[in-house]
């Protein structure tokens, strides 16, 4: 399926989305991380509704991936508040955890073991009721079209067949929300689009995707886009009204004019 094609049904099923949505799976107010006296993330505000793909960009240093995990539960806040799958990130940690997914922007299965090891160990990790374990780890393989790779050592696997695989696992407890750190970063263009019919399938169920990507093709297909420099949200709208605001054709040139306004480099 090409760009085009992906985009057209991505506005379909933007529609969609928008008509049910009741709810946010996310929200957060003034959220603030701070490291001695410097400040990671700086009275942050937003909401992700459920069954949106939120797109969270920004440059290196932005502070992306400490708001990331301050919302998994893995930082606690210096400051601030927020919910996320129903949860308080300042003190509901462990129920947050079990009720999402998430994919790093490293490889995050583990290489000395099978395909199938891989699904099921997760599969008790995430608490999949234990008599679905075996099905749902077939019925995974049978999906993904692994069947003949289910005993390949997952190092052996090509870095596309890995992330589609990682993705997979990630989402395999059904999550509320699923966070992907850059999770297209490295594979080929025909494999990122592949990637993307994944994460389409996953909205059509219901789960919320939350994504980082420095791809800017890859941010027209989010809902809405978040835009953060040194540590606050600059802009925040969906991708068609932030080409709209800055008057050009691309979201690769609003991301330079935002970036632009950048004073720190490391994240």
């Amino acid at each position: 399926m090409g760009i085009k094609s992906i985009k057209q049904r991505l506005l379909r099923e933007r529609k969609a989305i928008q008509a049910v949505n009741d709810g946010y799976v996310i929200q957060v107010n003034d959220l603030t991380k701070k490291f001695g006296d410097f400040t990671a993330v700086d009275h942050i505000s937003f909401e992700v509704r459920k069954g949106e793909i939120f797109g969270f960009l920004g440059a290196n240093g932005a502070g992306k991936t400490t708001a990331i995990r301050m919302l998994c539960g893995l930082h606690r806040p210096t400051s601030g508040s927020g919910m996320v799958a129903g949860f308080n990130i300042c003190n509901q940690q462990e129920d947050i955890k079990r009720n999402i997914g998430y994919m790093s922007q490293k490889f995050s299965l583990y290489n000395d073991l099978r395909v199938w090891e891989n699904i099921r160990l997760f599969a008790g990790i995430y608490g999949v009721n234990e008599n679905l374990i075996a099905p749902k780890t077939d019925a995974l393989l049978s999906r993904l079209g692994f069947m003949s790779e289910r005993n390949t050592m997952v190092r052996e696997l090509p870095l596309g067949w890995k992330q589609k695989l990682a993705f997979s696992v990630a989402i395999l407890h059904d999550p509320r929300i699923v966070f992907l750190d850059e999770p297209t970063g490295g594979v080929d263009p025909l494999t990122r689009r592949q990637f993307w019919e994944l994460i389409y399938e996953a909205v059509s169920r219901g789960i919320t995707v939350f994504v980082t990507t420095h791809y800017m093709d890859e941010a027209e297909y989010c809902n809405r886009v978040s835009m953060m420099v040194d540590g606050r949200i600059e802009m925040l709208d969906t991708p068609r009204n932030l080409r709209s605001h800055f008057g050009v054709e691309s979201m690769e040139e609003v991301f330079t004019r935002i970036a632009r306004k950048a004073t720190r480099n490391d994240d």
